[in-house]
């Protein structure tokens, strides 16, 4: 019976220098990606407690209450329960928006003759602001869920549609012209190239969209609503909440990055062909 016996591993001194080096660098760049933000955090701590007059103070509480509050909130509840009605009401218009307006722009793209049909209508349309038809859709559909849902599938429809429109209108003619001369047909086209092609444009526009939705359902929550972080907002403004009221717009802003996040590693799954072309 013989035995084996591996070589050890020697490291070199330059290889043992270069983890030292990565670690420091990776350190360096999470503290200038996050300095703005700390910076405005320490900012929005200190200047209440040492700058602010007493008639200001209770309008702009130190950062610590508001966590204070927020932390309050979690526990005895509220916050969850609002969040549940927020996410509730942006996720049905959201989802509504980009299921009527994907196929509808990939339609406009396609066929010239419909797109100029539509185009006039469709400027004058997205140039309406969304929250000066809040009025029209409250008084057509109430004052409940319904009304709320249309005016975020009427804000989101927007980016979604305009950006799948020029995803297709800007694939590259080369690329079109190659898989032409390929022989493929038009559908094998359009599936094949144009749909791939088009998919980073597409996810641009949903992710702004996901961005109008948490807007948007913040307005319409604060007209006519019962629960959401919209109303929680209001509501404690009006009581005289304050720190419960910066506590509902940390949220916000929180849940607004959370989904971004989201949006952007979903792009990067769907885009992987791209990741790979440009590396």
């Amino acid at each position: 019976m013989t035995a084996t016996l591996e070589a050890p591993t020697v490291r070199t001194g330059s290889e043992a220098a270069a983890k030292p080096r990565k670690k420091k660098s990776l350190l360096s760049k999470i503290f200038r990606g996050s300095a703005a933000i700390l910076l405005f955090l320490a900012g929005w701590e200190l200047v209440p407690r040492y700058l602010l007059d007493e008639g200001t103070k209770p309008f702009l509480p130190p950062l610590s209450e508001d966590l204070v509050a927020l932390w309050e909130l979690i526990l005895n509840g509220q916050l969850a329960d609002h969040l549940l009605a927020s996410l509730g009401r942006s996720a049905a218009g959201f989802v509504l928006a980009v299921a009527v307006s994907v196929p509808l722009g990939l339609l406009i793209a396609w066929y010239r003759p419909l797109a100029e049909f539509l185009n006039p209508l469709l400027e004058l349309a997205r140039n309406t602001a969304a929250l000066a038809l809040l009025p029209v859709f409250t008084l057509l559909l109430g004052i409940g869920e319904v009304s709320k849902i249309a005016l975020i599938v009427y804000a989101c429809v927007w980016p979604v549609l305009l950006n799948t429109i020029a995803g297709v209108n800007t694939v590259d003619p080369l690329l079109v012209k190659a898989a032409r001369s390929l022989g493929l047909s038009s559908p094998s086209l359009f599936r094949k190239v144009i749909l791939p092609s088009a998919v980073p444009t597409i996810f641009t526009g949903i992710r702004m969209a996901a961005a109008y939705s948490i807007l948007i359902l913040i307005a319409a929550e604060m007209v006519g609503a019962k629960a959401g972080l919209g109303y929680l907002i209001n509501n404690s403004q009006v009581n005289f909440q304050i720190q419960q009221m910066y506590a509902a717009i940390i949220t916000v802003s929180v849940l607004g990055l959370a989904i971004n996040a989201g949006f952007v590693a979903l792009e990067r799954r769907f885009s992987t062909w791209r990741v790979k072309e440009k590396a």
